[in-house]
C-alpha cells in the first residue's frame, strides 16, 4: 500500500512549501487555477452559470466546492486495489488553500469523521491560506439578478430525484436544480428530466445548474482509476451549497432519496461495511449540515423521503401521469455502462440492487415497469445466483411495499 498526499495549488502564485505528514507519502500536486484566476476541473462552470443569473456565492462556499473537488480527485484517482493494504481502505491526506484557514482547521476533526464514514478510508485534512493575490475567487456579477429560487434540489437523473423535482414544482416551489454529470450517461437523463418538467409546468420558475467536475486518469502518478465513487455525494452537496450560498438567506437543499437506499442496510455478507454506500445516510447528512453551520453557510440538507420506500414515492408522486410517462427516461442502475460489454449503449442492467428496487417500486406504483433492462425478465429463465446477474435477485420485491 501507499500513503497519499494531495497538495492543492492555486496556480503559479501558490508556492508555499507543504510538508507531508509522513516521509514515505506519495505526494501529488494538483493546480486548481487555469491562467491567472479561473478555477479548473469544472468548478468555474458553476460560477459562470451563477454569474449569468446575476448571483455570487460566498468565498467560504467556493472553498467548500474546491475542497470537495480535491476529495473527488483522491476518491476517483487512487485505486483501492493497488494503493491499499486490504484492497479497500486507502490513506489520504489533503492540503487545501482556503480564504480563512483558522475556521477550517478548527473543524478538521468533524471533516475527517464525516469522510471516514462516507468512504471507508482514512483521511487527513490540512488547510493553509490562499495566496494574497487570490483572496477572492468570485467576482461581482456584471448582470442584474434574474433568479430568486425558493430552494435548491439535487437532480441526478435518477427516479427518486425526478419524483422529488416533480413534487417541488407541483407545489409551486421555484427551485435551483443542481446536477453533476461527470460519469456514465447521467447527463442525458438529467437534461431529459428538466426538459420534461419545463414542458409539464411551463409557467414554473426554475433553473438547472450543471457542473462537469472530473480529473484526468493520470492525475495521480502510478495509480489506476477507482470506480467505487464512495465520496460522490460530498461533491454533490458542496455544489448544491454553492448554489444555496449564491441564492442567499436560509436555503433548504432537497436531497430526494428513499429511506431504504439511504440507510442501505446490508442484505447479505457481500454488502457489509464499506461495501454499502452511505451517500445519503442520515448520520452523514447530519454531519454535513454541521459543517455548513460552522462554516457560516446558511443552508441545510433535507431528505423529505427518508421515511418512505421507493414504492411509496412512486405511488404518492404529485403528478403520477408525468412520472408514469417519463420514469423510463430516468437512470437508477449502479453500473449502466456495463451494457457496453455486450455492444449496447448504457442502460439499466436489471439485476443490481438499485435496478431490482426500481423494478419492484414501479410495479407497486403503476402495476407495470416499461424500463428497458439488459436482463429484461427475472422469470424468463433460470438465473444463477453465483454469477453477477443473480447475486442480488433474492432481494427483489423487498421494497415493493
Amino acid at each position: 500500500m501507499r500513503h497519499h498526499t494531495i497538495v492543492c495549488r492555486l496556480g503559479a502564485q501558490d508556492t508555499v512549501r507543504v510538508a507531508p505528514a509522513r516521509a514515505d507519502s506519495h505526494v501529488t500536486g494538483i493546480s486548481f487555477i487555469e491562467g491567472t484566476r479561473r478555477l479548473g476541473f469544472g468548478l468555474e462552470q458553476m460560477l459562470e452559470q451563477l454569474g449569468e443569473l446575476g448571483m455570487q456565492p460566498s468565498e467560504r462556499a467556493v472553498d467548500l466546492a474546491l475542497f470537495a473537488a480535491a476529495v473527488t480527485a483522491a476518491d476517483t484517482r487512487i485505486s483501492r486495489e493497488t494503493e491499499s493494504q486490504d484492497g479497500w481502505t486507502r490513506e489520504v491526506d489533503l492540503h487545501v488553500p482556503v480564504a480563512d484557514p483558522s475556521v477550517w482547521a478548527l473543524h478538521s476533526g468533524l471533516i475527517t469523521v464525516m469522510l471516514n464514514f462516507l468512504t471507508g478510508d482514512r483521511w487527513g485534512v490540512h488547510f493553509r491560506a490562499r495566496p494574497a493575490s487570490l483572496s477572492k475567487l468570485t467576482e461581482r456579477p456584471e448582470k442584474l439578478r434574474t433568479a430568486d429560487p425558493s430552494c435548491v434540489c439535487l437532480l441526478s437523473g435518477g427516479l427518486d430525484s425526478f419524483i422529488g423535482a416533480i413534487d417541488l414544482v407541483a407545489r409551486n416551489e421555484h427551485p435551483f436544480f443542481v446536477s453533476h454529470y461527470w460519469v456514465g450517461s447521467a447527463n442525458k437523463h438529467q437534461v431529459h428530466c428538466f426538459e420534461a418538467l419545463k414542458a409539464r409546468f411551463p409557467a414554473a420558475r426554475m433553473h438547472h445548474l450543471r457542473a462537469y467536475v472530473g480529473f484526468p486518469n493520470d492525475v495521480i502518478d502510478g495509480s489506476g482509476v477507482e470506480n467505487t465513487l464512495r465520496a460522490r455525494s460530498f461533491l454533490f452537496f458542496a455544489l448544491a451549497a454553492l448554489a444555496a450560498s449564491a441564492a442567499g438567506g436560509n436555503v433548504l437543499i432537497h436531497v430526494p432519496e428513499n429511506g431504504f437506499i439511504s440507510l442501505n442496510v446490508p442484505l447479505d455478507p457481500l454488502r457489509l461495511g464499506a461495501l454499502s454506500t452511505r451517500t445519503t445516510h442520515p448520520y452523514y447528512m447530519a454531519r454535513f449540515n454541521e459543517l455548513l453551520s460552522v462554516l457560516g453557510i446558511t443552508a441545510q440538507l433535507e431528505n423529505r423521503y427518508r421515511h418512505k420506500t421507493k414504492g411509496q414515492m412512486v405511488s404518492e408522486c404529485a403528478d403520477r401521469e408525468l412520472l408514469k410517462r417519463d420514469a423510463k427516461n430516468t437512470m437508477s442502475c449502479a453500473s449502466d455502462a456495463k451494457a457496453r460489454w455486450f455492444g449496447k449503449e448504457p442502460m439499466h442492467c436489471g439485476h443490481c440492487v438499485p435496478c431490482l428496487i426500481r423494478r419492484a417500486a414501479l410495479v407497486r406504483g403503476f402495476g407495470k415497469d416499461d424500463t428497458n433492462y439488459h436482463l429484461s425478465g427475472l422469470r424468463a429463465g433460470i438465473i444463477d445466483t453465483n454469477k453477477a446477474e443473480g447475486e442480488h435477485v433474492e432481494i427483489q420485491g423487498l421494497q415493493a411495499g
